[in-house]
């Protein structure tokens, strides 16, 4: 069985993104730019936007945190977007979730551009990614597709399951493998019968946040899975597949940690570089 080892497979994107800032450095003469905004304190997101910090920086990218206590008014986060919209010298703006209840998730997303959306969570940019256009592709989804492409790079004619039907992984990981002419078959929590429309898969990829559901007899000999779950429990962290039995019939699997977490920084660094060359055009 092949470990797909998100780590090394991120390093290596970070390498060639490292590269091509520089060569876009010397092309226009200035560098793409990330702002997050972190608003509260929660510890989960305090070190995430550090680690992204950390990795853009290593990259080349311009890189700035913009932090506000979680008691800030909506209206203050809206007209730091605008102000972010209209700078040229940022190409991508995110805004770290969770946010506090006061504050409406859907109006932050759709008050970003979508030119600068590098989250891919603006309704123009689904749209775009579900219409077969170029758009900003959720972090998540892509660095599991990039995985996958490492494993199997001619993926036509698979049947690829999804477990999972969500905006942030599930819907936009169907649409990447139906562009690369897979069968896709979502699947969630009224599926009648997750365990056989599992055995038909070539691919699946679990992101549902149920600890260990996908067990190895639901998994048929050689398929590549990809476990986007990340789960607290008694035993430590654990994904949504069970791993020690899934391991024994796949034909490659990720970890947790260290399968799908690393590569999704790794994705919101091209995301930012993407952006920047979009709208050098």
């Amino acid at each position: 069985m092949i470990l797909i080892d998100g780590k090394k497979i991120a390093a290596e994107l970070r390498e060639e993104l490292k590269q091509e800032v520089a060569e876009l450095k010397t092309k226009y003469n200035k560098v793409p730019g990330l702002t997050v905004i972190l608003i509260g304190d929660m510890a989960p997101s305090q070190i995430y936007v550090r680690n992204k910090e950390k990795s853009a920086n290593e990259v080349g990218l311009k890189s700035e945190v913009i932090r506000y206590p979680d008691t800030v008014e909506e209206k203050t986060i809206l007209e730091k977007i605008e102000e972010l919209n209209n700078d040229e010298n940022i190409s991508g703006i995110l805004v770290q979730l969770p946010l506090p209840k006061h504050i409406d998730k859907q109006k932050v997303i759709e008050t970003i551009i979508p030119s600068k959306d590098v989250d891919g969570f603006h309704p123009m940019n689904v749209g775009n990614l579900s219409s077969g256009y170029e758009s900003s592709v959720p972090c998540t989804p892509l660095g599991c597709y990039l995985m996958i492409k490492k494993i199997e790079p001619n993926l036509s004619g698979k049947k690829a399951v999804v477990v999972g039907r969500s905006n942030l992984n599930g819907k936009p990981m169907t649409q990447l493998l139906l562009k690369e002419n897979c069968t896709v078959t979502i699947t969630h929590s009224r599926t009648k019968d997750l365990k056989a429309e599992c055995l038909e898969a070539d691919i699946i990829v679990a992101a549902v946040g149920i600890p260990e559901l996908v067990k190895g007899d639901w998994v048929k000999k050689d398929a590549i899975v990809i476990d986007v779950g990340i789960n607290k429990t008694e035993n430590g962290l654990v994904g949504d597949v069970a791993f020690d039995e899934v391991s024994k019939v796949a034909k490659a699997l990720t970890p947790v940690p260290g399968g799908v977490g690393p590569m999704t920084i790794a994705c919101l660094l091209k995301n930012t570089i993407d952006c920047f060359k979009r709208s050098q055009k």
